[in-house]
């Protein structure tokens, strides 16, 4: 029992012993004051006495309590002497502990601590007492920032706290057998500092690699944690964001720098990978690729692919227009490798041999399935293969089983060193020429026979000189039928060589005036020879586009002598000046003997006979020399051009006027060519009536000349063309213009070039178009450009007229078309429109422009 306890029962019997004796005092006194009884007396003693027992019981048991009650507090005593010497040492042995002790109870409160335990909340302001709750004061320390940070413990290691003073405590806890705990505090602050130094230098010198290593990479690389800040980045994205270093060191948000630079920083995709391309706004095109790590990093690479966009995108535009240009050419064209594989083939040839669209392509010749004997062509493929240009006739089957009779071209390709790489394919289907042929033989055959029959019969039978004359109207009238269809086949047929022209020509125009537009521009010197490259291939393609479309036109019968008395030396002028300009190219000396006679021609027929002589002079010569010059011969005058380049042998000179003819020595250049220059220049003397002269020696060179007659001095034209005069060069700043085009591409590629020339474009595909920009009638501009092909049957003409007759002062009107007819050249003769054909050169449409601004 406990000291307390002892005592609270010796006071309650002291209480009850008190009580005892006021009862007995007042039975005692009952007992005196009492008389009328006689036995009172006496019980009242037997009372008295039987208290005084139960007194002395009671006395007895509290002596005997009470003694027990002195043992229990001398042993309670010396137990609390030992307990305080116990506890004593127990604190002692606390103290000792260099560690923050504390002993919790059952439910967490404090029961016992030592001074390091104290010191450990010091500074802290909580009380630290006995009977604290310690998780209470845990979640205090914490509202209050006391404890920074709290590791929990695990099986393999223990609990750490960091304290707002820098300093980390290690946890070590026991669970007493009354469910209370023992913790140890040991301080570990030693121990983290030399660990976070550790760690530092390690990392600082990891980072430093890895440093290096980004900044020495070509790509512009930035690492982007998962709350969108730039952690690391490298000198080569530094220079493509154009962020400053010092930005960067500050670890921003990409939110907080995307406003300060072009380049994406965002996050395009919920996937972990991908890439996509940016365009920036000085043209360089960027390759992005964005990796996202585990733990919610992003890495995103930038590389610069500028160079090989620009080239694919080059070689895309340029396939693309070879693609829409040979699709629409009424001829089947195809390619063919040295490995008799198809590389190229256009829409009219697999649709013809019911093929898909790129379904020859990477198939041999023979396994294709397109030629029923492959054995009847091999010949031509080995002679083309060879260097030879060859052509022939052959019957083959379409996709629906009839037979056609096809005209075959086969063209080699060779490369600078002159080896052949392959041969381009040219096949016509000449099946209704063919039959119109046999039929006209057969009918003229038959024509005979019945001549002879009706002859002989007049002969025996005038009975029957009747009806032989009905006969001979009959076929007089088939015969006028005849003709009548032939006009109208060749009325729809230059229909559709207008046609073919105006909408091959239109988009190769869009092309070269983009092209144009960038040349004027200061680039790089490869993207520059790029440029010229594709400048080069597209004029290549306007050449052969022409060609075609001229022996088409040739054959056709559509082309029509307008002759006239001019200057022959102003044609030869501008000849020489212009093949001056690419002597050098082929190492050709260029000597020229002028002529002041007048000559009665048509100037552009004859300049484009005399180009193909002095195109094919260069051609044959290497390394020598070209003479152009003129001999009177009575009234006629030849011009002449020499050579002493490798010459033709007689046996040949017939053979080049031929279609697709060409000699071997002609592929050191023109390679691009299909052997019609001469064959083009046969057909224009004829239409010209100027006969056309050869002599050549082999090994010695050449002479072409033509024959043209006379004119006279009186028949030239007053009024000199106004280009003549036109390069006094006023300023083109500034100027307003006014360009009306259905196709949005010429309208794009003509507004790049003109503002280039600083000049202030409005484009518009119709007249109600322009409306909608500008008032027609009273804004200010210098000049109206206008196609003369418009949708819905409109025509340049009458939009030029209408807008002229709505303005108080009409405006100079250029017509720029791709129509090449003698009827509109006519019409625009009558007016006060200056006429340009597509495609139209940049120096012709700035010297145009120039003479309509003076």
């Amino acid at each position: 029992m406990s000291d307390q306890s002892l005592e609270e029962e010796l006071a309650e019997l002291k209480k009850q012993n008190t009580k005892l004796k006021k009862i007995n005092d007042a039975l005692m006194q009952r007992v005196e004051d009492s008389g009328e009884n006689q036995y009172a007396p006496y019980t009242a003693f037997e009372h008295s006495v039987h208290l005084a027992e139960q007194v002395r019981e009671k006395t007895q048991t509290l002596n005997e309590t009470l003694a027990k009650l002195e043992r229990s507090n001398h042993a309670l005593k010396q137990a609390n002497a030992q307990a305080n010497l116990f506890k004593q040492r127990f604190i002692d042995a606390i103290e000792s502990i260099s560690e923050a002790f504390v002993l919790l109870d059952s439910k967490g409160r404090i029961i016992l601590q030592n001074s390091n335990f104290a010191n450990f909340w010091l500074d802290s302001g909580l009380p630290i007492t006995e009977g604290v709750n310690l998780k209470d004061l845990k979640d205090l320390a914490k509202t209050r920032g006391i404890i920074q940070r709290a590791s929990p413990g695990d099986a393999f290691a223990s609990p750490v706290y960091q304290l707002s003073d820098g300093r980390w405590f290690q946890l070590n806890e026991h669970q007493t057998s009354e469910g209370g705990w023992v913790m140890l505090y040991t301080d570990i602050t030693a121990v983290k500092t030399a660990e976070s130094a550790r760690y530092e230098r390690g990392m600082a010198q990891k980072s430093l690699l890895l440093q290096n290593l980004i900044d020495n990479i070509s790509q512009g690389v930035v690492l982007i944690s998962s709350h969108n800040k730039i952690e690391v980045w490298n000198t080569r994205f530094a220079q493509i964001s154009q962020l400053s270093p010092h930005l960067l060191r500050g670890t921003p948000t990409t939110d907080n720098m995307q406003h300060l630079t072009e380049l994406d920083l965002a996050q395009k995709s919920s996937t972990n990978n991908y890439s996509y391309t940016q365009t920036l706004i000085n043209g360089t095109v960027l390759e992005i690729k964005s990796h996202r790590l585990k733990n919610g990093k992003t890495i995103k690479t930038y590389s610069d692919i500028t160079e090989r966009h620009r080239y694919a995108e080059s070689l895309r535009k340029s396939e693309s227009w070879l693609r829409l240009i040979t699709d629409n050419v009424p001829a089947m064209i195809a390619y063919v490798g040295k490995d008799l594989k198809y590389q190229f083939t256009n829409q009219v040839y697999v649709d013809w041999y019911g093929w898909p669209q790129g379904g020859l392509n990477g198939l041999e010749l023979e396994q294709s399935r397109v030629h029923s004997n492959f054995t009847k062509i091999r010949r031509y493929v080995d002679r083309a293969l060879e260097g030879e240009s060859v052509s022939f006739t052959i019957d083959e089957k379409n996709k629906f089983g009839e037979s056609s009779y096809l005209l075959k071209s086969y063209v080699p390709n060779r490369d600078v060193n002159g080896d052949v790489l392959g041969f381009f394919v040219l096949i016509r289907d000449i099946t209704e020429r063919r039959k119109n042929a046999l039929a006209l033989q057969k009918a003229h055959d038959q024509l005979e026979v019945r001549v002879q029959e009706r002859t002989s019969q007049l002969q025996n039978l005038n009975d029957k000189l009747q009806v032989e004359v009905e006969d001979r109207r009959q076929a007089q009238s088939n015969l006028v039928k005849a003709k009548s269809e032939a006009e109208f086949a060749n009325v729809s047929k230059t229909k559709f060589l207008a046609a073919v022209s105006h909408d091959l020509l239109q988009p190769l125009n869009a092309a070269q005036l983009f092209t144009s537009s960038l040349m004027e521009r200061p680039l790089e010197d490869k993207t520059k020879n790029q440029l010229n490259s594709v400048a080069n291939s597209l004029d290549d393609l306007e050449n052969l586009i022409s060609t075609l479309v001229d022996i088409s036109k040739l054959d056709a019968g559509v082309v029509k002598a307008d002759k006239s008395s001019f200057k022959l030396s102003e044609l030869l002028n501008n000849l020489v000046s212009e093949y001056q300009q690419i002597s050098g190219q082929f190492q050709v000396e260029l000597h020229y003997v002028s002529s002041d006679v007048v000559v009665n021609s048509d100037s552009v027929l004859l300049a484009r006979i005399l180009r193909n002589f002095l195109s094919n002079a260069f051609r044959y010569t290497n390394n020598g020399k070209v003479l152009l010059g003129c001999r009177r011969q009575g009234n006629h005058v030849s011009i002449e051009v020499w050579d002493n380049g490798t010459g033709i042998a007689q046996d040949q000179i017939k053979e080049i006027f031929k279609e697709f003819k060409r000699l071997k020595a002609s592929q050191t250049a023109f390679r691009n060519g299909l052997g019609l220059g001469l064959a083009i220049v046969d057909k224009i003397s004829k239409v010209l009536e100027h006969p056309i002269n050869v002599n050549s020696a082999l090994g010695k060179g050449s002479v072409f000349s033509v024959k043209v007659p006379l004119g006279k001095i009186s028949d030239l034209p007053q009024s000199s063309d106004p280009l003549n005069y036109i390069m006094d060069t006023p300023v083109l700043a500034k100027s307003k213009i006014w360009l009306i085009d259905n196709d949005a591409s010429v309208c794009a590629g003509m507004s790049q070039l003109l503002e280039g020339w600083e000049c202030v474009v409005i484009t518009a595909t119709s007249l109600e178009d322009l409306q909608q920009q500008v008032d027609i009638s009273h804004d200010h501009a210098d000049i109206l450009i206008v196609d003369y092909h418009l949708d819905d049957g409109v025509n340049g003409f009458d939009v030029a007229k209408e807008i002229n007759q709505s303005r108080d002062k009409p405006l100079p009107v250029m017509m720029i078309t791709a129509n090449y007819s003698k009827q509109l050249k006519k019409e625009v003769k009558d007016s006060e429109i200056l006429l340009l054909n597509k495609p139209v050169k940049p120096m012709k449409l700035k010297t145009s422009m120039l003479y309509l601004l003076k």
